[in-house]
């Protein structure tokens, strides 16, 4: 009798223990907002996706001296927008050359030219383990997707290459058709010369080792190089920014200009071009619109 006593004393505690472990457990997965933008940012713990109301971009008609990566891109871009088969792509070489630049440039146009058929989705390094999740959540969706990572490098000790390896062609199931991977990288073949030959001289077997290291590149179908622009290149750099934007310079002034600032950058990239024009419209007080 006592115990049956006890049970009306017992159920709120247990209701009470209940509730609290179900402010605890995770949310279910619910469904992803994969029509409300055209780009996203991939975030876990929680996972969800950011809609990116407006991308920070450049229109492509300015990107100059990358004229043959543009048509590459832009040409294996349209064929996976149409549903025919495309690569993954890797945009390596010098910093400020246009490579992420490229990338969403190239997801823009083609967008506008297929409204409604293709997702950016940006995914940062550290994330890169999450990536099945990801792609879990995206195959068999109508849309198409890219998957963007920009600044891609693995350093020493670093084993999230592995997991990149892994997605891009590996596994029992594959990249899922409706996915694609672009990233972006100061290194060929994504890690540190000095990491590569670390392998080679300490590992029982160098050979393997090393391709282990390198054959990470090799996933990527097309590979695009970004090398340092020239004087003329530059130029048309920052000839094409001034006319864009109706800023009223006399080309001479505008080169003698830009020379000064390449000389305090102590580099000439299209990311200088771009900071001296942004430096020239504040002189000018024009905004960049």
């Amino acid at each position: 009798m006592s115990d049956l006593a006890s049970v009306p004393q017992i159920l709120p505690l247990l209701t009470r223990i209940a509730e609290a472990l179900e402010r605890l457990a995770p949310p279910p997965d619910g469904p992803l907002p994969l029509g409300s933008a055209d780009a996203f940012v991939w975030h876990a713990d929680p996972d969800r996706l950011d809609p990116v109301a407006s991308v920070n971009r450049v229109e492509i008609g300015l990107l100059q001296g990358v004229e043959h990566q543009r048509e590459q891109l832009l040409e294996n871009t349209r064929r996976f927008a149409a549903g025919l088969p495309a690569n993954n792509a890797l945009l390596w070489g010098s910093r400020g050359m246009g490579k992420s630049s490229l990338v969403k440039s190239v997801h823009a146009a083609v967008s506008e030219a297929m409204p409604g058929t293709l997702a950016l989705v940006e995914i940062h390094r550290e994330d890169i383990p999450t990536l099945p999740r990801l792609l879990a959540r995206l195959k068999g969706e109508p849309r198409r997707f890219i998957l963007f990572c920009d600044d891609l490098s693995f350093d020493h000790d670093d084993a999230h290459y592995k997991s990149l390896k892994a997605v891009l062609e590996g596994g029992v199931e594959g990249r899922p058709e409706n996915v694609v991977f672009y990233a972006t990288s100061n290194r060929r073949h994504l890690m540190p010369r000095d990491m590569i030959e670390n392998e080679r001289s300490t590992a029982i077997n160098p050979a393997e080792a090393v391709e282990e290291k390198v054959s990470l590149s090799d996933r990527f179908g097309l590979w695009l190089g970004f090398h340092n622009c020239d004087q003329p290149t530059y130029f048309a750099m920052v000839e094409g920014y001034a006319r864009r934007f109706g800023l009223d310079v006399p080309v001479e002034e505008l080169h003698a200009g830009a020379v000064e600032w390449q000389m305090t950058r102590g580099s000439r990239s299209g990311r200088v071009a771009w900071q001296f024009i942004q430096d020239l419209a504040g002189r000018l007080g024009k905004p960049l619109r």
